[in-house]
């Protein structure tokens, strides 16, 4: 992207150098050798939706899928990343599964499929099983044979691969800080953004404030000070989970738990008396072994498939492979396609407001702010808003009519610090040139 200046009309921001800009940007660890013994703050968050499923479900010995899929309303300023927190899923399941929408510019009274019926991973239902290629936990209590919870993850990227492979958690803490590894060291170092030896915890700490170290070294599931990332591949190794989930998580698990990592895109079952294939992409590292990947789930369709005399729809396969967009879907002939099954997806009411949804204080003559760019196009606009706004931390922003164009304006910044440590965040996130805006010398009227 080309550089910005104050009042420079700008180009649309690709998508994909956003997910370029945020795969990047929201990396988290990859060691932790030291920790803190501070104790953990309390914290009260928002209700949570009562009345659709989204992180424990009843299971049974032989049951392969859990879960309803369900639809929602959007609403002026809604993002596909708000709703699909609010309902326990990821960047990628929230996405995939409404391909056809912009996921920071959604239209009010937009239909948002909810993918919350997940085909469960083929491996023993002990401890947690991570499944990469669609970036889902499943965790399967101890004592508890009836139960599976499942949790959205942010996993590694390309170059900093999360392991597959069976581990166990090996240690448990609560606020813990981050010994930076010497690796992350030269890669900040060479981005202009140098790191301390030691982020103690708190706010700034890639942590969060719950981390479980596995027996991979140097390799933890964790929480995020960027939640944004998650159902993405940011990390430099780890497993994170929203704050939320890794606080019921952490309280949940003990040490000795097993974990076991697999990457399986596609995923096939049983449930009620009809055959589901769930397909995702597979990660860059397994790309080249798709086509073997989709030779094995043909195979095993077809095994399920004969074991009650059922025949399968291969053209309707080929199509749910092709589409790989998460949503559980059946194969027999004549079952529900897409458009059914949305049809039928509980249709759940707007809460009004969504756990996490950033919310923009008022911005004064008298605040500290930034011009980050100026539009033709109100719907570029508010798309570098929303995008600003779900940084991490995040960077408040609103767009604001002018001269038969459109600003972005980010702010209210406290002082002049503040506002200039934001102007070298975007700069380094989104490659602007942005300065900021002394409230005595720049009107905004």
């Amino acid at each position: 992207m080309s550089a910005v200046i104050q009042n420079r009309t700008v180009s649309p921001i690709p998508l994909v150098f956003v997910l370029a800009v945020v795969s990047a940007l929201l990396s988290g660890c990859q060691s932790i050798p030291l920790f803190s013994d501070n104790q953990p703050e309390h914290i009260v968050w928002n209700s949570k939706p009562d009345n659709i499923a989204s992180h424990e479900f009843n299971l049974s010995s032989n049951q392969g899928m859990v879960g309803s899929l369900a639809s929602i309303s959007s609403r002026e300023n809604d993002t596909l990343s708000d709703i699909g927190r609010h309902y326990g899923l990821g960047y990628n399941d929230i996405t995939i599964a409404n391909a056809n929408l912009d996921p920071w510019t959604l239209p009010a009274e937009q239909t948002v499929l909810l993918p919350l019926r997940f085909v469960l991973p083929d491996a023993p239902r002990k401890g947690i099983v991570l499944n990469l290629a669609n970036m889902r936990m499943f965790y399967y209590p101890k004592n508890q044979a009836n139960t599976v919870l499942t949790y959205p993850v942010g996993i590694g990227r390309q170059g900093w691969n999360t392991p597959l492979g069976q581990t166990q958690i090996v240690a448990k803490k609560a606020n813990p800080d981050w010994t930076v590894p010497e690796s992350i060291h030269r890669e900040h170092q060479a981005l202009g953004d140098p790191l301390p030896k030691v982020i103690r915890s708190g706010p700034d700490n890639p942590l969060g404030s719950y981390a479980m170290p596995l027996g991979f070294s140097g390799y933890l599931i964790h929480g995020t000070n960027k939640p944004y990332g998650i159902g993405l591949q940011v990390s430099h190794g780890c497993v994170q989970l929203y704050p939320e989930d890794i606080e019921v998580l952490f309280n949940k698990v003990e040490v000795g738990t097993p974990v076991r990592i697999v990457h399986q895109p596609y995923m096939a079952t049983w449930q009620d008396d009809m055959l589901y294939l769930e397909a995702h992409r597979p990660l860059d590292k397994w790309e080249k072994q798709q086509k073997q990947l989709q030779k094995d789930i043909r195979k095993k369709l077809q095994q399920l498939a004969s074991e009650k005399q059922a025949t399968v729809d291969w053209s309707k396969v080929e199509r749910i492979l092709q589409r790989a967009d998460g949503v559980p879907t059946p194969v027999l002939p004549d079952s529900a396609d897409l458009p059914e099954l949305v049809a039928d997806a509980v249709q759940l009411a707007h809460p009004g407001q969504f756990y996490g949804q950033p919310v923009i204080n008022e911005l004064s003559d008298n605040d500290w702010s930034i011009l980050a760019a100026s539009f033709e196009n109100e719907t570029d606009a508010q798309k570098l808003a929303a995008m600003l706004n779900h940084q991490g931390p995040p960077i408040p922003a609103r767009k604001i009519a002018k001269d038969g164009g459109f600003q972005v304006v980010a702010g209210p910044f406290k002082n002049k610090k503040e506002a200039k440590t934001v102007a070298q965040r975007i700069k380094q996130n989104f490659d602007m040139d942005v300065k900021a805006i002394d409230p005595k010398q720049t009107s905004r009227n």
